[in-house]
């Protein structure tokens, strides 16, 4: 997302980006030689980085993307990143007297484990929740409220999450579970009718574009907000969802593996009890397991969105069908993924690595937005 967000900046007239990160950019990635980029390496724990970051003149807004996601962290990092990271980041705004700040959220900071069936932002729970579902969205909503409070008429600040990124590039949420059917080792969870909503990358970065535009002055409608952005309506009849295991299962089959339909479909009361086994295990063995109760609450609960707040506020509409951003994701996945992927003996049920192996990331065309 960070890559394409960076891309569709310079697309639409940017004339200076910078890119902030703690790894150096793929050498084999051309975006970076653009003149409009720069890429810098740094951490965004690291105070005095970030305060010589933004103390670049003539910064007009900070795109805050940066943070340690999924389940399978060290419990400090999460902390580290997603909070002090962010507190590092606010300061540095206030002292250089940088005007907007856009950042990016997640809806799962408003999760309880109750399905998510068709809300808005107003209709989910308020921050702070008593009790977060793991730690990444407890600290992803400490750095929230944080963002929420700092908004003011010299700092413009609002927040912006999707649900369920996907796109070419992706190295997240299609690679471990394709890795997963790979090895036979992918059932559906539960009754496997748990209806979701999706995000092109295209459509995030361009919801996050949008954010920064509504920052006009402190009585915009949009300071100081959350904001979910989704691929919209998926469907002619109009509805904003789809099933989750039968979108997963058409990536599963272009990539050439069994159909998870032939397989016994694994019950969700079984799999939290075997969730919490795991759990148990992995404190004692100091391993962390793949499959714990996050994991299998997500995957077969309900969790898609009504935007309406983000058509209204934002002015967002998708610009990407998903459709058409979900075939040209498998494309670039038989092309640029499948060829290159070792079977990992772990599986969903296995051990997690301490690191993912990189997707080769390759250049495709841009799309040039109007």
């Amino acid at each position: 997302m960070g890559t394409r967000l960076v891309e569709m900046l310079v697309e639409r007239g940017a004339t200076k980006v910078i890119s902030f990160d703690v790894v150096p950019p793929p050498p084999d990635d051309t975006t970076w030689d653009h003149p409009n980029i720069e890429w810098r390496v740094g951490d965004i724990t690291d105070a005095r980085a970030v305060d010589d970051l933004l103390s670049t003149p003539n910064i007009g807004c900070v795109w805050h993307n940066a943070a340690a996601v999924g389940p399978f962290h060290p419990l400090p990092l999460y902390r580290k990143v997603n909070y002090s990271g962010t507190l590092n980041i606010l300061a540095a705004c206030r002292k250089y007297g940088i005007p907007k700040l856009v950042f990016s959220s997640s809806p799962s900071t408003r999760f309880t484990g109750v399905d998510v069936d068709g809300l808005t932002e107003d209709q989910m729970p308020p921050l702070p929740l008593k009790r977060y579902m793991q730690p990444y969205a407890r600290t992803k909503a400490m750095a929230e409220m944080e963002v929420t409070s700092a908004c003011c008429e010299s700092l413009l600040t609002v927040s912006v999450a999707p649900h369920q990124v996907y796109g070419p590039r992706d190295n997240l949420f299609l690679p471990n579970l394709l890795e997963a059917a790979m090895c036979n080792k992918l059932h559906i969870f539960g009754n496997g009718r748990n209806r979701i909503c999706f995000t092109h990358v295209d459509n995030y970065c361009h919801g996050l574009i949008l954010a920064e535009r509504a920052l006009v002055n402190i009585d915009s409608p949009a300071c100081g907000k959350f904001y979910i952005v989704t691929d919209g309506t998926t469907h002619p009849n109009g509805e904003q969802y789809l099933i989750f295991w039968e979108v997963l299962n058409e990536a599963i089959i272009a990539m050439g593996f069994t159909s998870l339909y032939t397989r016994m479909k694994l019950p969700k009361t079984l799999l939290l009890v075997v969730a919490t086994i795991c759990e148990i295990l992995g404190k004692i063995l100091g391993v962390t397991m793949k499959l714990n109760r996050f994991n299998v609450i997500v995957l077969t609960m309900h969790r898609w969105f009504d935007i309406a707040a983000s058509h209204r506020d934002l002015n967002y509409t998708p610009i990407i069908d998903f459709r058409e951003g979900w075939d040209e994701t498998l494309v670039w996945f038989k092309a640029h993924w499948l060829s290159k992927q070792r079977v990992n003996s772990g599986g969903i049920l296995g051990i997690a690595t301490s690191t993912q192996d990189k997707i080769d990331i390759q250049d495709r065309s841009a799309k040039k937005i109007k």
